[in-house]
């Protein structure tokens, strides 16, 4: 096996990873508020959001393609050959360490349990590797535009809108209704518009890893570059299906529990009107290829609910948390890509050999990423005190419980 062959066999299992972190980062997006509601157990939400994430997995190919074609642009649009001055090393490291960038980015936000877009750190990533490697014509800047950065500024408010009206119509129609009858009742559409919404998640966001490992065979000739008319190979479909399915099982609980608690108290009706709002939005942007951010929009329709529900209580100051990581989820992430990039480049140069330079970028992943997961088994969120009461005094997503637990035996700082 050449060297090539080996960087790309990396890059592939950088995606898959980046894949699962993908899918349990995004759990919540789909049944924090069944979760919340007592409508789902929060083992079985995460068991039907996994299998329904890799079922919608294999119904589009549409997303993909956009990620293949309107974020970097290292090859020909027609041909699908590289571009001038392009070889297949420097377009490798290009994806990689916006991977990298990716990654990094999910599992920081995971740690302190704020639901920002894997989507958008991932494009991050991969504009900042660009932007190192090539300088400003190495990204599509029309595509990013139209297809990332217009939706993500677009669905929070949109998802908003149509779940605060919902959830105000759903009160108003049911205000002669006894309260336990209208929670008994919303909680079995809870379940039908939260499968629906954890379905439309891997229609949207699994396709974005397709896209990235697509990328790559296109640079090493692998593939051609007309996916739209070539389609994917099917071990490309599947393993991204199964790599978010599994992550989703997994079960982001640090986000879960900021979208189920954080926001707002959700009661069923709520659940139902974010979750229907959600589902719409999500798969009219699959189909119209749109690389949508499910989080902005599942996070935006809990908002929603909160504002349309007459006396509820949206807790804005956690809502702000959330807002400023999204802001800032592109830039960091694109950091961290053109770092990443940076540092293999000056060990390839340095040792003339590809596969160090690569290798030490993933090495530094694998630590760092290491690093958080032990960071968070230090104070624990599960499915056994994921519901548990949130603390309006510390905003933290760790149960004051686990977080007093914690300091008797050693004292942490709080995430």
């Amino acid at each position: 096996m050449d060297t090539t062959m080996i960087i790309l066999v990396l890059l592939i299992a950088t995606a898959l990873a980046f894949d699962f972190t993908n899918g349990f980062h995004d759990t919540g997006n789909a049944m924090a508020t069944s979760i919340a509601t007592n409508a789902l157990k929060p083992k079985t939400a995460v068991i039907l959001a996994g299998i329904l994430n890799l079922v919608g997995a294999f119904l589009s190919v549409e997303v993909a393609i956009t990620v293949t074609t309107s974020v970097l642009k290292i090859q020909d649009g027609k041909t699908g050959s590289l571009l001038s001055g392009i070889d297949q090393s420097t377009g490798l490291t290009i994806i990689f360490s916006g991977l990298i960038g990716g990654i990094l980015w999910n599992l920081l936000t995971w740690l302190f349990g704020i639901p920002s877009s894997s989507s958008h750190a991932l494009f991050g990533g991969l504009i900042g590797a660009g932007l190192a490697a090539l300088g400003m014509a190495g990204v599509n800047w029309s595509g990013v535009f139209g297809k990332v950065i217009l939706p993500a500024l677009a669905a929070p408010f949109i998802a908003g809108l149509v779940a605060a009206c919902g959830t105000w119509m759903v009160y108003r129609l049911t205000r002669n209704v006894a309260k336990k009858r209208r929670e008994d009742g919303f909680r079995w559409g809870q379940i039908a518009t939260a499968s629906l919404v954890a379905l439309s998640h891997g229609t949207n966001d699994a396709q974005k890893t397709m896209g990235v490992i697509a990328l790559a065979l296109i640079t090493t000739g692998h593939l051609t570059g007309n996916v739209k008319e070539d389609g994917l190979p099917f071990w490309v479909i599947a393993s991204c299906a199964l790599a978010i399915g599994l992550g989703t099982y997994i079960g982001g609980w640090r986000v879960i529990r900021t979208l189920g608690k954080g926001l707002v108290e959700i009661e069923s009706p709520q659940g139902l009107a974010a979750e229907a709002s959600s589902a719409a939005i999500i798969l009219s942007s699959s189909a119209a290829g749109m690389a949508l951010s499910t989080t902005h929009v599942a996070t935006g329709s809990i908002l929603g609910s909160g504002v349309g529900k007459p006396g509820a209580q949206v807790r804005w100051a956690v809502a702000g948390r959330m807002a400023a990581a999204w802001l800032i989820t592109l830039p960091a992430a694109a950091f961290v890509g053109a770092l990443s990039f940076w540092l293999s480049n000056v060990v390839k140069n340095a040792s003339g050999s590809d596969l160090a330079g690569d290798g030490l970028i993933f090495v530094i992943l694998v630590g760092l990423s290491g690093f958080m997961y032990w960071r968070a088994q230090q104070q624990k969120v599960d499915h056994n005190n994921v519901n548990a009461d949130w603390d309006d005094t510390s905003n933290s997503v760790v149960p004051v419980d686990e977080r007093k637990a914690k300091v008797v035996d050693q004292p942490t700082a709080s995430v």
